[in-house]
């Protein structure tokens, strides 16, 4: 599957990023922990320049926490500082106050040695359409600061959060870049929920599912379904197939519904009902 997808309005939030960028001490930018390669909008890097980095996986929950461990391992290699966390429950929300603190020391002993007290920092939320971001700031908050959704596009506009006295939040809409060069990233983005499932064929999307689950958790698939993985010219249709059947994914006049199975598929693997699964 070649996925590309852009919308308009992602130039004009780029560009207000890009001018908010000078008002800010931090970027935090939301992965998602089950494609942080694939959820990483390579424009961040260059609108951040020098600002403090603080990369947060979120919906860990949801990913293979071995893989996780190596991804966490792996960015803080690149110099940013590095959290897992799950928005929905607050888990790990509590601990990225003292991340904040470690990653803007120099900023704020700056600050000291000029005499100025009690400027809090400023740190821009960034990350792609269905990431988390504006759950993660309700969760980090304690209170509905923004809306939420689980489908891209509900953040908007940008939205100044006050935190306390030590924390100020610039919540910005999700982006992603124009272009994907790598097939596998868009594919990637559009399983998880990053782009709109209403411009993809969801059938399609599941095939492509089932060819990752089959090549790294065949055992997932045997325990949820009893799928049978043996030899076949198409294995991925067939474990669909065999989904319907099992799950009654029936048509009127008895047929198989595949669109019915295939959308039973993808939101048992998004809500982690097919266990912890990272993509990448």
């Amino acid at each position: 599957m070649n996925v590309q997808w852009y919308p308009g309005h992602m130039t004009k939030a780029k560009r207000m990023m890009q001018e908010d960028m000078k008002l800010v001490d931090l970027v935090m930018e939301i992965l998602d922990a089950r494609v942080p390669c694939a959820s990483r909008n390579p424009d961040i890097n260059e609108l951040a320049g020098n600002k403090a980095r603080l990369v947060l996986l979120n919906k860990s929950d949801l990913a293979d926490e071995k893989k996780t461990a190596q991804w966490k391992q792996r960015l803080e290699a690149e110099g940013m500082y590095a959290a897992l966390i799950n928005s929905r429950n607050g888990k790990g929300v509590r601990a990225v106050h003292e991340i904040i603190k470690e990653a803007c020391r120099e900023k704020l002993e700056r600050d000291q040695k000029k005499g100025i007290k009690n400027r809090p920092v400023r740190a821009m939320v960034v990350g792609i359409p269905n990431v988390g971001k504006s759950t993660f700031i309700n969760s980090f908050a304690g209170k509905a600061c923004t809306k939420t959704g689980n489908k891209p596009g509900v953040t908007k506009g940008k939205q100044w959060i006050r935190l306390n006295k030590d924390v100020e939040l610039l919540d910005t809409p999700g982006i992603l870049w124009p272009k994907f060069e790598d097939p596998k990233t868009g594919l990637l983005l559009a399983l998880i929920g990053s782009i709109k499932d209403e411009i993809m064929d969801i059938t399609e999307l599941a095939v492509e599912l089932l060819k990752l689950l089959i090549e790294e958790y065949p055992q997932t698939l045997i325990d949820r379904y009893g799928a049978e993985l043996g030899e076949s010219d198409n294995l991925p249709l067939s474990v669909l197939e065999q989904i319907a059947v099992r799950r009654s994914c029936l048509l009127k006049g008895g047929g198989l519904d595949y669109d019915r199975a295939a959308a039973l598929l993808m939101e048992e693997f998004r809500s982690g009902r097919l266990g912890r699964i990272s993509l990448e």
